[in-house]
């Protein structure tokens, strides 16, 4: 029980600290990372497979009902104990004077820091796919990241999916139809259309104001009412601050 907890929190603290406190040696915990999985693992890789093969043996065609689509785990609890627990990810349609192109951002609950975004003039999973994997080179997160969206086509597609599971991300679905369900993104979206509006000159207008807004401006200096008024930058700046500051107390008392 001891290193399951460690497995679940290692995104909050540091394993050798866990490990002090806990009174167990970070060797028992890698030694036990390593055992073959058990029984129940294995029956959920194999249902994995099974889903896939299903997928592709009806040309691709199968939808929701046939092919089981990730539950609402999120569930509405849009607040994180620290960062890189969960993350949010919604696409919004632009426009310009002649014509529209879209933005995919990804969110951190923790202190609403956008780890990484992207746009383009086609909304399709290639859209998705450049925010997510922007937001995984800027974070490299643990695994066990929870990873919440809609059910659009650009998150349910194979290579999305296939993305989330090669990086030990746990992928949650708002249900059908159901805005709510992702009210941080729709929040977020609202915002920025607010602040910046929703119409530019240009696609890449576009693109060099969402970059200072977002980059410059909103994770940097924009303060938070759901974090105490700060910016998402100086928010995550204190969490790892008092972490840091736990983890050397506690190490000098052991």
């Amino acid at each position: 029980m001891k290193f399951a907890f460690i497995l679940a929190e290692r995104a909050t603290w540091s394993i050798v600290f866990m490990c002090a406190v806990l009174k167990v040696s970070a060797s028992g915990f890698y030694a036990w990372l390593k055992r073959p999985p058990s029984a129940h693992d294995q029956k959920d890789e194999r249902l994995k497979v099974l889903v896939a093969a299903s997928f592709d043996q009806s040309r691709k065609t199968y939808g929701s009902p046939r092919v089981p689509i990730a539950p609402n785990l999120l569930n509405r609890e849009f607040e994180a104990a620290a960062p890189n627990q969960r993350w949010v990810g919604d696409t919004t349609e632009l426009l310009t004077t002649t014509g529209r192109f879209f933005l995919a951002v990804m969110v951190d609950l923790y202190a609403r820091f956008v780890v990484g975004w992207a746009m383009s003039t086609i909304n399709d999973r290639h859209l998705t796919m450049a925010a997510l994997a922007a937001a995984l080179k800027r974070r490299r997160p643990d695994i066990g990241l929870l990873h919440h969206s809609d059910r659009g086509s650009t998150y349910t597609c194979e290579d999305y999916r296939q993305l989330l599971a090669e990086h030990g991300i746990v992928c949650s679905m708002s249900r059908t139809g159901n805005c709510y369900d992702n009210a941080a993104m729709e929040s977020w979206n609202s915002t920025f259309k607010f602040e910046l509006g929703d119409t530019f000159e240009s696609v890449r207008h576009g693109k060099d104001l969402a970059f200072d807004y977002i980059e410059v401006f909103y994770n940097q200096r924009r303060r938070h009412s759901s974090i105490g008024y700060v910016s998402p930058a100086e928010h995550e700046r204190r969490f790892y601050q008092n972490r840091n500051a736990m983890e050397v107390a506690a190490l000098n008392v052991v």
